[in-house]
């Protein structure tokens, strides 16, 4: 290549690395990492390369789609852990088609008076899309859910996750217009707009921070009650897709250290729970079916003097299976139930399966699980407890069903062995966070091989367990019957968002369309 040449094409490389940089920056965001910070930085500097100067439209797709690389490649390897890379790297560059038309329409939106509003609308648009297509969406890596420590989290509470997003989305492209505006206008005149987009997401989660409720918070609604809940963490004999090959270990796992907790309870050590949550797949043998299984669970509940919520597969009569959580009593049995009613593709079921099972030979190992109904909602000692299983946690409609429907406590029962020694727990729990605050209930998180953890209404970690090591957690949680704004609103911010993103980018079209007109 000559010199010539390279001069041409450095300034599209140049751009290229730093879109690829504003992803990297998007992943370093979230946890483990406590860089959450780097969100706004990230989106910022996505922004920055869009609108710095005029782009064609497949430019915009094309440092879009590099971001959307640069940030999810990094984030999902977990997909992969024990099926190779094709599934992950097929998933990160099917989800960076998302980001790519984002960078689609913040080309058109980006010379729209009050753009970062716009471009921030556009995120949120493209995050609702993401979550919704195809396949039911795939909502991971939301900007929301790297927030849990933020400053910004509070805005959970009255939008839910879709106004974090967009509070961080915003927040980003204010700096972008911040930074554009001081390369190009030296007066601080000019600043001030692209400051007030900056600032006006961080003063209001700041307005926000005093009304979450805490630990300690009660409410009248709920008769001002409180609730002593354990999380059983049995852990599993081996990591893996062949975990459940041991499924009878797994279940002895759970019920010894319930029974360690009955022995600490009897000793003083511990407090008596009113309600025991166990993990998802904690019995893999139905125990409806399997009078063993059965006998184990109800020694388990009566050793520890209370009911257990149990993670079990059940077999249906035509074959197929659903992946529950039962609540067992030992005096009682089997009592109310919630059948998982989102379902994860091409793992608990495959779509196309004869079509699928041609290109890999990790299709078969995928289930044959069907969804459930309901509402998500079982009582457990006369407490409703909203229900939302592993993959369910990442989609709004879950729990805001759940606890619109009455439940004061949540519980995150989830079996995270099938994904190794991998980030994917942390970051499913920093969901369970964001839902804490979202819907101003606490919650319990119970998995198989960790993390478990206490989580309080404000979305801070009371206790958490250590990977890949049987262990209990014991804490004294609030029942809430309030409902935030987030929860009565639901889904409606996200609707206005995304439809603002549509209005403005109607008007940016005829726009254009009047420029080349007139021209």
């Amino acid at each position: 290549m000559s010199a010539e040449s390279l001069r041409k094409y450095l300034p599209t490389l140049r751009d290229s690395l730093l879109a690829v940089i504003a992803g990297l920056l998007l992943f370093a965001s979230f946890p483990p990492r406590p860089t959450w910070f780097l969100a706004p930085v990230g989106v910022a500097l996505l922004v920055f390369v869009l609108i710095r100067t005029p782009r064609r439209l497949r430019g915009g797709f094309g440092y879009g789609y590099l971001a959307g690389l640069g940030f999810l490649v990094p984030l999902l390897p977990w997909v992969g852990e024990y099926v190779g890379p094709a599934p992950w790297l097929a998933l990160a560059g099917i989800e960076a088609l998302f980001f790519g038309l984002f960078g689609l329409l913040a080309v058109v939106l980006a010379r729209l008076p009050l753009a970062p509003l716009w471009l921030a609308c556009a995120w949120s648009l493209t995050e609702w899309l993401r979550a919704s297509v195809p396949f039911g969406g795939f909502p991971w890596g939301r900007l929301a859910f790297g927030q849990p420590d933020s400053w910004l989290v509070p805005i959970a509470s009255i939008g839910g996750a879709p106004l974090l997003s967009f509070a961080v989305a915003l927040t980003g492209t204010g700096l972008a217009a911040l930074a554009l505006a001081v390369a190009r206008d030296r007066s601080p005149r000019g600043w001030i707009a692209p400051a007030a987009w900056t600032a006006v997401m961080p003063l209001l989660a700041a307005a926000l921070w005093p009304t979450l409720p805490g630990m300690d918070d009660t409410d009248s609604a709920s008769g001002n009650r409180t609730v002593t809940v354990a999380a059983i963490q049995g852990s599993v004999p081996r990591l893996g897709l062949e975990f459940n090959a041991q499924r009878r270990a797994v279940l002895d796992n759970h019920v010894r250290e319930t029974i360690r907790l009955a022995d600490d309870v009897d000793a003083g050590r511990q407090p008596r729970p009113d309600i025991v949550v166990w993990p998802e797949n904690a019995s893999d043998i139905d125990p409806l079916r399997n009078a063993d299984a059965a006998s184990a669970i109800e020694a388990a509940s009566r050793a520890v003097g209370a009911p257990i919520m149990v993670g079990a597969v059940l077999v249906n009569g035509d074959g197929t299976t659903t992946n529950s959580v039962i609540v067992w009593d030992a005096d009682t049995g089997p009592q109310e139930r919630h059948d998982k009613k989102i379902i994860q593709p091409f793992g608990e079921y495959l779509p196309y399966r004869d079509f699928f099972r041609h290109l890999s030979s990790y299709a078969d190992k995928a289930g044959n699980f069907v969804p459930g109904d309901g509402n998500g909602v079982v009582q457990a000692a006369g407490v409703p407890v909203g229900v939302a299983t592993c993959y369910e946690v990442a989609f709004d409609r879950a729990l805001t069903e759940a606890v619109r429907d009455g439940a004061e406590l949540i519980a995150v029962p989830t079996n995270n062995a099938t994904f190794g020694d991998t980030e994917m727990t942390y970051q499913q729990l920093a969901m369970s966070r964001v839902r804490a605050v979202e819907h101003g209930r606490a919650v319990v998180v119970a998995a198989t091989s960790g993390v478990s953890a206490i989580v309080a209404p404000d979305g801070s970690v009371q206790q958490s367990t250590p990977l890949f090591a049987p262990a209990t957690l014991v804490a004294q949680v609030p029942l809430r019957a309030t409902d935030t704004l987030a929860t009565r609103l639901g889904p409606i911010p996200e609707y206005l968002l995304c439809l603002a993103a549509a209005a403005a980018l109607g008007v940016a079209v005829l726009r254009r369309r009047r420029g080349v007109t007139e021209q």
